[in-house]
């Protein structure tokens, strides 16, 4: 068990891939500070997922934790498709490319896509490829090719990502075929949370959180905020609302609504969780070098903490644990950076809160303030559902929360939240949770005070061994 001195209050939601497959490595950067698990079904077979879910779930166990498992959906993402003898495609500036769906490629200037595009762009659209590192603008459309020229050279592979940023939403469905069969696949899986894709408007939330009620599940759904249209005044503060938690997925959200836009709309999310008690994670690129390099950029550092200070609950490693060279050296920096950020600086005063439940608002008000008040060494929490902890988590408080859950898979979700340490008891009572975390010297002394809170009441509690 850490000390309560070591927690980091940002989590850190880790992507699992080749350079983490293997359970000794994937130990290592649990070990290391990773807090939750991300499975991206964009790449892999449904047998590796397994073993990825067997993994982590024994690994858990191990270390007497709870950690859960993100499944991040596809959504309709458009890629090339494969390349002759998956080679590396030489582009100039000026050539002319066409995009055709289906096709076996020869080596030429017509490459494959894995979808068809003839009747979702017309001349003068931009498509970038490869997120977005060759820039072309649609030529003609000819049956089922798009022609495009090229407007800086560089270099393609297979089955990297097409993006469309002048293409109508209503043009592509928000969950794709694959996802569905992705879902079906899930729902009996140790799974805790569902990322659904390029979302547009609130609908599709809902949508997607009526086909899980439908399979008999309570899964949370994630946003993944990464389109012009998700990203529009009008709509967002409707999609924060619909969902569970919001991802601010940088990379693509740069390619298709420009990349001017990023730090404006991620500080627009971030305010808009905290408005409404809402997960919130940043992701892409936090420290996009270390995939090739052992040590991060300054600027990088930089993005860590300051999602940090702007008081988002989780930041994200995609590429950088996922196939990476240096994934756990990744994982110790970015701890390390948190935990500096921490102890050094504040979160920004939060915004407005609306409550969803006034209840546990009041609730959560009082306990921190008593907490402050008195010094406490923990926030305890004792509750049959996870709003009272949500609603104490978004306030940020400087005390570690400790949130004893009624079941494993409400703990896992806790533990995803912002400064959350989440315990299963059946009955919903920390007392024999308290006395284990006073016996393996926890709190790191003979006394420890926390103020306890339930749905009914709150007040102090001296612990001592």
């Amino acid at each position: 068990m850490a000390h309560i001195d070591t927690l980091k209050r940002a989590r850190i939601l880790a992507t699992i891939g080749p350079a983490t497959d293997d359970p000794e490595v994937l130990e290592k950067v649990i070990r290391a500070g990773v807090n939750a698990c991300r499975l991206n079904f964009s790449h892999g077979s449904y047998e590796e997922r397994l073993e990825q879910i067997d993994n982590i779930r024994a690994i858990e166990r191990r270390l007497n934790r709870h950690i859960p498992i993100l499944q991040d959906l596809q959504g309709p993402k458009i890629r090339l498709g494969q390349l002759k003898d998956n080679m590396e495609y030489h582009i100039e500036e000026g050539q002319e490319l066409g995009l055709t769906y289906g096709i076996e490629h020869d080596g030429g200037n017509n490459l494959p896509s894995q979808y068809d595009l003839s009747d979702k762009c017309a001349p003068g659209d931009r498509i970038f490829l490869f997120d977005g590192k060759i820039r072309t603008i649609v030529q003609r459309v000819e049956g089922k090719t798009v022609w495009v020229k090229v407007m800086n050279k560089g270099t393609v592979i297979s089955r990297k990502a097409i993006n469309l940023p002048d293409m109508r939403s209503g043009n592509a469905p928000v969950l794709t075929e694959k996802d569905m069969e992705d879902l079906e696949w899930s729902f009996d899986k140790d799974i805790d949370y569902t990322a659904l894709s390029f979302v547009h408007h609130a609908d599709d939330v809902k949508k997607l959180r009526e086909i899980i009620r439908n399979h008999g599940s309570d899964r949370k759904i994630i946003v993944k905020l990464e389109t012009r249209t998700g990203a529009d005044p009008e709509n967002l503060e409707a999609i924060v609302k619909e969902a569970d938690g919001v991802m601010v997925a940088r990379g693509d959200l740069a390619v298709e609504a420009g990349p001017e836009i990023v730090p404006v709309v991620e500080r627009d999310i971030i305010r808009l969780c905290q408005k409404h008690c809402k997960l919130c994670i940043v992701a892409t690129q936090m420290l996009g070098s270390m995939v090739d390099n052992p040590e991060p950029t300054r600027a990088e550092i930089n993005d860590v903490a300051t999602a940090y200070i702007e008081g988002a609950d989780a930041v994200m490693l995609s590429d950088e644990t996922a196939m990476g060279k240096y994934p756990v050296e990744a994982v110790t920096i970015m701890a390390k950076t948190l935990r500096y950020a921490q102890e050094h600086v504040g979160v920004y005063d939060l915004y407005d809160r609306n409550p969803t439940d006034e209840t546990n608002g009041a609730i959560a008000d009082a306990a921190i303030v008593m907490a402050d008040e008195l010094e406490a060494d923990a926030i305890v929490v004792e509750s049959g559902s996870d709003k009272l902890t949500r609603s104490i988590s978004i306030q940020r408080p400087t005390m570690p929360i400790l949130s004893v859950a009624p079941t494993s898979r409400m703990a896992n979700r806790l533990s995803l939240l912002f400064g959350v340490r989440a315990f299963t008891s059946p009955d919903g009572k920390s007392d024999d949770i308290l006395n284990d975390l006073m016996t393996t010297n926890f709190f790191g002394d003979t006394k420890a005070r926390v103020v306890l809170a339930t749905p009914d009441s709150v007040r102090l509690v001296k612990l001592s061994r």
